[in-house]
Formats: C-alpha cells, structure tokens, sequence
C-alpha cells in the first residue's frame, strides 16, 4: 500500500488513497468541500435576510453587479457564466430587469441575430446604491470573522478553485 500511495499523488502532492480521495489529517477534499458549501449557504442566508435590496432580490442584484463589473456589453450566455442560475431562469429574470429599465438589450455588431446585455442608467444607479449597503454589511461578517491575512487567503484560494474565471478579469 505504501508503494503504491508514493507513486500516486494529487497535483498538490498530498497522497491519492487506493479509494482515490487524498487525505490530509482528519480533513478530505469532500469535508473541504461541505464545509465550503455551509458557509455559502450561512453567508448567502445572512446577506439575503438585510434590509439593502430594495424591491430588488438578491439574485437580481447579483445580475446587475455582474453588468456593472463588464466593460462592454455581454451576451445572455455569459452573463450565466457568472450567475448562479439556470438558463431559463436568467432569461425571465433579464426579461424582469428589462421591463423595469434596469437592463437594455443592445444588437450585437459583430452578429445581428444576437443581443447584448448592459446596465442602463437607471440600473447602474441602482446598483450603486443597493451596492454600498450590501458592501458594508459583507465587510462588517467578513471582518467579524476573519483576519486580513485569513481574508487575503481565503480569496487566494477561492480564486484558485475558480481558475480566476471573475468577469472582466484578464487571464
């Protein structure tokens, strides 16, 4: 076994058991993993119980901070790159913002069968002022509970877990 445990390693280099999961002390990949997930969920419960959204929802915000992080407009297809929403749902969800003049659709230049997405006016105003109330609130949980050097690893390792896919983030 110990054999085989040297000639197998994770792109790390922590060992892959013969049940293929590497373990570091009592933690997994897969405890990493749910421990990642609650906090999520806890942060994500938290944010969406505070008294900043409007008569907006906290999805729909996060539809206009995505547009407002895009230098030029997108398509629907990458909007839902980095929204957590189903295909379907995006859709409906931009025909809501739409409706309410807080997303334009704009023809695309370079193919007329498509359409772009960006912020209007109005949306990004919106998103400003939704947007500074949220930011207060995620730095007052997120100092609360970490260090500025835990923080700065968290989003090292965050980040890392993504492959720095962030809108507009130049790869």
């Amino acid at each position: 076994m110990v054999r085989w445990m040297q000639k197998h390693v994770s792109a790390s280099g922590l060992p892959i058991t013969s049940r293929g999961c590497w373990t570091l002390g009592n933690m997994t990949a897969n405890s990493t993993w749910e421990a990642l997930l609650r906090a999520h969920a806890t942060l994500v419960k938290r944010f969406t119980a505070e008294d900043v959204w409007g008569d907006l929802s906290m999805r729909e915000y996060d539809v206009l901070y995505t547009l407002s992080k895009c230098p030029a407009p997108i398509s629907l297809g990458e909007l839902n790159k980095h929204v957590l929403l189903s295909q379907p749902a995006m859709s409906r969800m931009v025909d809501r913002l739409v409706e309410r003049g807080l997303i334009a659709r704009e023809p695309d230049r370079a193919d007329r069968r498509s359409l772009r997405l960006a912020l209007t006016g109005k949306g990004a105003a919106m998103q400003k002022e939704i947007g500074r109330r949220h930011a207060r609130g995620v730095t007052r949980t997120m100092t609360d509970a970490l260090t500025r050097d835990e923080l700065r690893q968290l989003e090292q390792l965050c980040r890392k877990l993504a492959g720095d896919q962030a809108i507009g983030n130049p790869r």
